[in-house]
Formats: C-alpha cells, sequence, structure tokens
C-alpha cells in the first residue's frame, strides 16, 4: 500500500474506502437473513466431514471456530468481509509487482485495478456471504503473486520455501472448491513456459504438487468412503444440457453487469503487461473459457467466474491506466460511475428485498419470481417452526425441495430436516430419508410454494397449523405454511403449486 501515497489518491484515502467497504459488509450483513448457500455452508460447520456431497469442505473447517464460539450470525459474516478485503488489497499488491515490471512502470493502473474490483457488484455478495468462490478468489491471488515469484527466480535459484508455499496454497485452493483445479492447471502453464520443460525435473516442484496432493486427501478419502458421490454429481452436473448459444450469451452479458465493465478491460490489458508475466492471463483465461463454454448447457452460475476476474484485475489496471492517459479519462469515470450504481442498486435491493421495482405479497403462492425476498424471513420461519415441532410433538421438519432446507435446518437446528423429493443431496447424508410411516412438520414458502404431499405419494393425513406472513419495511413480502403432517408413505412426487390454483 505504500507506493499509493506516490499517486493522485494518498494510501490512507485508499485503505481508509476499503475498510469502509468492509463495515458496509458487516452492517448489510446484520441487517439481512442468511441466503440459501451461505445457511448450508454454515451447516457444514455444524456437521463437521471429512467432506461433503457438493463441496470439499474448507468452507465449512474455517466457520467452526466460529461456531464453536457461538457467535450470532451478524458476527459470522464478519469473515467474508474481511477475506474479501484481503483479496482486493492482495490484487493491488500483486498488481504493483506486475506494473513495476513494465516499461512505463504505471503505478497507477495498481489502483485501477483496485478500483475495478472494489466496484464489482457480485464480489461484494461474496464479501457479505461467506461461499467457496470467496475462499478460492482469495486463494487465487495469493497463488498468482507465488506463480510470478517462481517464474522470476532462476530455476536452479529456487529454494525448498517458495515451492511448499505454492504448494500450500493449491492444497487449501483444492480443500476450497474443485475449480481450484483450473488455477493448478494455470501454475504448469505459466511455469513452464517460464523455465521450459526443466522444470519437470525440479524436486521443488514435486515436492510443491505432493504437498498439494497430501492437503486434498480428506476429499478423496470421504469420496472413497461415499462411493464417489461428490465426483460423480459434479461431472453430472457440469454435462448440463444441450448447448444452447442463447444460454451462453446471456452468461456474456451478466458478467459483464454483475462484474462491471472495468475489470473486461484485462482483455486489452494482457498485452500491455510485461512480456514475462503474460502467461499469468491463464489464470482468468482457462476458467471462464470453460464456464463459458458450459453456460451454454445451462450449468454455470454468474459467481464461479470470481477467481478468474480477481486474477485478471491486474491486466485490467493496465488498460485503464492507458486509456486515462490517452484521453478517454471521462469515460472511465462514467463506466466507473454506473458500475458503482449497478453495486449500490444490487446491494439496495437485497437489502429492501427488491422493493420498490418487484412486487410482492403474502400470499400462499408469490404472483411473481423475487430473488430477493429469499434474504428474509427465514430466521422468524425457523422460530416457528421450533415451537410448533415441540406442540406437536413432532421430532423432524420436511420441505419439498433442497433448497428450502438450509435455512430451515440452520434457523430451526437441532431438528433435522428431510428434502420429500427423489434425490440425493447432502440432507440425505445429514438427516436421511423420512422413513415410512414417519411424522413432521412440513414447510412451505410461497415463493416455491407445493402442494401438499399426500397419499399414495405423501402423508396419510395433514393439518395446517399457522400460516406466517413475511414483511420488509412494512411491505408483504412471502408467506410460509406449517403443516402437523403423519404416516409417510414414501415415494415422493412433489408438485408445485400454479398461480390461481386453491
Amino acid at each position: 500500500m505504500r507506493l499509493l501515497s506516490s499517486l493522485h489518491v494518498p494510501a490512507t484515502g485508499a485503505r481508509r474506502a476499503l475498510w469502509a467497504l468492509v463495515l458496509l459488509h458487516g452492517v448489510l450483513g446484520a441487517s439481512m437473513g442468511l441466503s440459501v448457500d451461505e445457511a448450508h455452508y454454515l451447516l457444514y460447520a455444524e456437521h463437521l466431514a471429512l467432506s461433503y456431497f457438493d463441496h470439499p469442505p474448507l468452507v465449512g473447517w474455517v466457520q467452526w471456530p466460529l461456531l464453536a464460539l457461538q457467535l450470532p450470525d451478524a458476527l459470522l459474516r464478519v469473515l467474508p468481509a474481511l477475506i474479501w478485503w484481503a483479496t482486493v488489497a492482495g490484487a493491488y499488491r500483486l498488481s504493483l509487482r506486475l506494473v513495476s515490471d513494465t516499461a512505463a512502470g504505471e503505478e497507477g493502473a495498481a489502483l485501477w485495478a483496485l478500483a475495478a474490483l472494489a466496484l464489482a457488484p457480485l464480489l461484494h455478495i461474496l464479501g457479505i456471504g461467506l461461499l467457496p468462490d470467496t475462499l478460492l478468489m482469495a486463494l487465487t491471488v495469493a497463488i498468482v503473486a507465488q506463480t510470478w515469484q517462481l517464474m522470476r527466480t532462476p530455476l536452479q535459484s529456487i529454494g525448498w520455501a517458495p515451492w511448499l508455499r505454492l504448494g500450500l496454497l493449491l492444497g487449501l485452493a483444492g480443500l476450497s472448491k474443485y475449480t481450484a483445479i483450473f488455477a493448478a492447471l494455470a501454475v504448469l502453464l505459466c511455469l513452464l513456459q517460464a523455465h521450459g520443460p526443466r522444470m519437470l525435473r525440479n524436486p521443488g516442484a514435486w515436492g510443491a504438487l505432493l504437498l498439494a496432493l497430501l492437503l486434498v486427501l480428506p476429499v478423496l478419502v470421504w469420496n472413497a468412503q461415499n462411493d464417489w458421490v461428490s465426483f460423480r454429481y459434479q461431472l453430472a452436473h457440469g454435462a448440463g444440457g444441450g448447448w444452447k448459444p442463447l444460454e451462453f450469451a446471456r452468461f456474456v452479458l451478466v458478467q459483464w453487469l454483475v462484474f462491471g465493465p472495468l475489470l473486461w478491460a484485462a482483455l486489452a490489458g494482457w498485452r500491455r503487461a510485461a512480456p514475462a508475466a503474460r502467461p499469468l492471463f491463464w489464470f482468468f483465461v482457462l476458467p471462464f473459457s470453460v464456464l463459458a463454454y458450459l453456460s451454454g448447457g445451462g450449468t454455470s452460475l454468474p459467481h464461479w467466474t470470481a477467481p478468474a476476474w480477481v486474477a485478471a484485475a491486474p491486466f485490467a489496471g493496465l488498460a485503464l491506466q492507458h486509456w486515462q492517459r490517452t484521453g478517454w479519462a471521462a469515460w472511465l469515470r462514467a463506466l466507473a460511475v454506473m458500475q458503482a450504481a449497478i453495486a449500490i442498486g444490487l446491494l439496495g435491493l437485497m437489502l429492501s428485498a427488491g422493493w420498490p421495482f418487484i412486487a410482492s405479497n403474502d400470499d400462499t403462492v408469490a404472483p411473481a419470481a423475487n430473488p430477493f425476498a429469499d434474504l428474509h424471513g427465514w430466521q422468524q420461519a425457523g422460530r416457528v417452526a421450533r415451537e410448533l415441532a415441540q406442540q406437536e410433538k413432532l421430532n423432524a421438519l420436511a420441505v419439498q425441495n433442497w433448497t428450502l432446507a438450509s435455512r430451515l435446518a440452520w434457523y430451526a437446528r437441532p431438528l433435522p430436516v428431510h428434502v420429500l423429493e427423489d434425490r440425493f443431496d447432502q440432507f440425505d447424508l445429514w438427516a436421511g430419508d423420512l422413513p415410512q410411516g414417519g411424522d413432521a412438520l412440513l414447510v412451505d414458502w410461497s415463493h416455491m410454494a407445493y402442494d401438499v404431499p399426500m397419499a399414495p405419494h405423501g402423508f396419510t393425513r395433514c393439518k395446517l397449523l399457522q400460516s406466517l406472513p413475511v414483511q420488509r419495511w412494512g411491505v408483504p413480502q412471502a408467506s410460509f405454511r406449517f403443516y402437523a403432517c403423519y404416516g409417510w408413505e414414501g415415494s415422493p412426487q412433489p408438485r408445485l403449486t400454479l398461480r390461481g390454483t386453491p
């Protein structure tokens, strides 16, 4: 950060801006409920294991100490805020190291890289809720920096310590998310381009590989114990359906919106990097290309590319700094303002549950989709579910879609949650199937409302106990319904309730 003092923005100003954004993440995190993914990964920490059905274990492991301290949800969200800060600050420092080797020595490019990341709307979401991608984007910055050090150092002069640091980082990345394989491949390509095939004969390189494999061994052991279910799930999920150009185009457009136009400058900026640093662009090209292609089959989510964009930020900074000096400063300011407006708008909609732009009500079936309503009301629903289950002497909860299970399992813990759906997921490992003849408190949510499952593909008897309307700032947003259901007959066939049906 000390080099910022030589720029038009003082170092203290940049630091204060970053810490102000961290504080904003904390305030927003304390004002909203958990997302489905956040709750799911907190349950990882609640049920410690070597690995899990859909992801490696690190996202659960790092939260376990916080759960052991019984911290409230608001304080649990301090961790992703700090990881976001480490990511952006680390990318800034990496940019300084890269631009020091350009012919122009454009230190200002590092500040542009910082701005592009700090204004990226989706990265703020990853700075509020801890996802595997939150961890992987921070580790990606560290891996790129360590790779760059190894590229710049003569092969015969590299001791064991730099190689082992690389192995440690790659192992932690592998414990974060399976897509860390792209970072590992990028490391290999970069080091081969820097040192040639003789790098493959270096003992330190093999030591790094061995350390990384040892660190991800828990994932392999868990999968071997569970019929390789996680690997099979990932392969099937990645295969997707038929490739559709429209889905691919939609994915690219969403990427432009949620990460902002400034980071896209990396596509031009890599040519302005020192020739020795250009191979580092593989850290962007590999994951983004694969995930963009998979989007054509409908299997890529927008935040999966976050580590790739973080790796691209130094290259974006080079292009943005060049354009600023060649008469495009006004346009860049306009893009920055637009990107900031998108970020503020997105965070505002999350806070307000979509009001005033997305209409919602507390009808039994929601009138229209509202992804922002998903962040509110679940804590209250979990409390009511726990009270009703105790009142009715029911020992389990039930839902008809796995996305409805995580928040209830978190907020109503320690009650187990059964997913009445004919698919295998993490909840089958935690709670198993609801046994034949079993009873449960069935919970339904208006934004994913299902018909009450009755025999022969459900319960023999259900009674409505309570409806719970959800409001945000006095505006109705959703509703929950709670049923006491008895005599489960199995063979679930969930049916979504259509709008307008009784």
